[in-house]
């Protein structure tokens, strides 16, 4: 084990610790593949999975391996109105099982989310029976300010220009605080705390994961 992986498992275990007071459940894999075998594992043939947008489950293979299990799935970006979106989100609320992951997570073990619609953080908060966050350890930061200060200018950005959005971040490279129609920076969500145990499970791994 490189000297990096060590000190990623030593930082996953303080957090895992801290995880559990806030009645979440945290695991550590050193390798994305790893934390994906144990994810598929721990979900029930026939389960209601849905997710909300993240390219670090894309990039853990996590959605392949959805896609090719005996699941149903809740895809909201196969709607071609808004009113079946809507429709298909209202679904998502009662899944069995949530996938997303998180912008930041502190050491303490709180998870720090910016949202545009604010449907992935709703569901983080309320609604599927069951949520799964799977974070890279690049995701680590030491309190909810610098966490923050991480989304605005290492994760939006480059989220921004993928998205091919008209905004200040796109251009620049740097969060200007905006309020541009196209801002998808409108909500921001620190859950502190879990008011459901064993609804939030925390899949940390030490492979760079998303933005």
């Amino acid at each position: 084990m490189s000297h990096k992986l060590t000190a990623f498992a030593k930082q996953a275990a303080v957090i895992i610790k801290n995880l559990e007071k806030r009645n979440m459940e945290g695991f550590y894999f050193e390798t994305a593949a790893e934390c994906t075998r144990a994810i598929l594992a721990s979900i029930p043939d026939g389960s209601v999975i849905s997710w909300g947008g993240s390219e670090s489950i894309k990039e853990a293979g996590l959605m392949d391996g959805i896609r090719g299990g005996s699941y149903t799935l809740i895809d909201r970006s196969a709607a071609k109105t808004p009113e079946e979106s809507r429709e298909l989100y209202a679904k998502t609320v009662l899944a069995d099982y949530y996938l997303m992951s998180s912008n930041a997570i502190t050491l303490e073990g709180e998870l720090i989310n910016i949202d545009g619609n604010g449907n992935r953080v709703a569901c983080l908060i309320q609604g599927p029976s069951h949520v799964i966050l799977v974070v890279g350890m690049n995701k680590v930061v030491t309190d909810i300010e610098s966490g923050i200060a991480r989304i605005r200018n290492m994760a939006s950005p480059p989220n921004a220009i993928r998205l091919n959005r008209n905004l200040p971040c796109a251009a620049t490279g740097i969060c200007h605080n905006c309020l541009a129609p196209e801002c998808f920076c409108n909500q921001l969500v620190v859950t502190r705390r879990s008011g459901h145990t064993g609804r939030i499970r925390v899949y940390l791994t030490g492979e760079s994961l998303g933005y």
